[in-house]
C-alpha cells in the first residue's frame, strides 16, 4: 500500500512542476485544479485504508465543488486580463 501512496505523490509533483513553468494564468489553474482533484484522491484511498467516513467525506466534497470554484476564478482573471 505504500507503494501506491509514492506514486500517487509522484503523479501529484507533475502539476506543480507545470505550474511553476508556465506564466498562463489558466494553464496554471488547470495544474491547481489537478492537483486538488489528485489530492482528493489520495484523501479518499487514505480514507479506505484507514476505515474512516469522515475523511471521504471531505474528500468528496473537494472533488464536487472545489475544482469549479477554481475554474470559475480563472476564467475571471483571464477575462480581466484580456479587457
Amino acid at each position: 500500500m505504500d507503494s501506491i501512496l509514492i506514486a500517487m505523490i509522484l503523479a501529484l509533483l507533475i502539476p506543480m512542476y507545470k505550474a511553476l513553468q508556465d506564466d498562463d494564468i489558466w494553464q496554471n489553474m488547470l495544474a491547481f485544479a489537478s492537483i486538488a482533484t489528485k489530492t482528493s484522491i489520495m484523501m479518499l484511498f487514505i480514507s479506505v485504508l484507514r476505515d474512516d467516513w469522515m475523511i471521504g467525506v471531505v474528500a468528496i466534497i473537494i472533488l464536487s465543488v472545489g475544482n469549479a470554484g477554481l475554474m470559475l476564478m480563472a476564467h475571471l482573471i483571464k477575462r480581466i486580463n484580456e479587457v
